[in-house]
């Protein structure tokens, strides 16, 4: 896929890039999704994609690594922050096996992970995907239309 960091900024009142997660957003806290804001969306962007992943769990599933802990999509374009706890766009099926988001629980005993939240600007909406894609499947279905991409990445070990 053609995935390219782009002039697009994702940040978050809760924690700066690189650093810790406040319990609040984890599985060992409220399980809350973060506030997130960006600007300088590309040119022509008609909507967003969102997902969370944690390439440092150790899992393969779906011919890919690591932990998806949120799929997000069908966000408008005039869209530029996510409150906290959304209810925003349409959610997809994250590792859990659930919709919606997941916040980081690490393995007992496994170290600090990284959490790679990534929004994708996109040059079509996505208001006709249905609820319930898993990341593979928004992959394929959003590449094609993607103009732009960053991420955020935030860490978390379990207590």
């Amino acid at each position: 896929m053609a995935f390219a960091l782009s002039t697009l900024r994702l940040t978050s009142p809760a924690f700066d890039d690189g650093r810790a997660i406040p319990d609040r957003y984890t599985g060992e806290g409220d399980d809350l999704s973060p506030a997130l804001t960006w600007r300088d969306a590309p040119a022509g962007t008609k909507g967003f994609a969102l997902i969370c992943h944690d390439p440092d769990a150790p899992l393969i599933q779906n011919g890919t690594y690591g932990f998806v802990h949120w799929v997000l999509y069908n966000i408008p374009a005039s869209t530029t922050t996510l409150e906290e706890a959304t209810s925003a766009g349409r959610s997809g099926k994250n590792d859990f096996g659930k919709l919606g988001y997941g916040g980081p629980m690490p393995p007992e005993g496994h170290g600090s992970h990284r959490y790679y939240f990534w929004l994708m600007a996109l040059d079509k909406p996505t208001d006709d995907l249905p609820e319930g894609l898993t990341l593979h499947d928004l992959l394929v279905r959003v590449e094609p239309h993607l103009l732009g991409m960053n991420r955020l990445v935030g860490t978390y070990q379990r207590n």
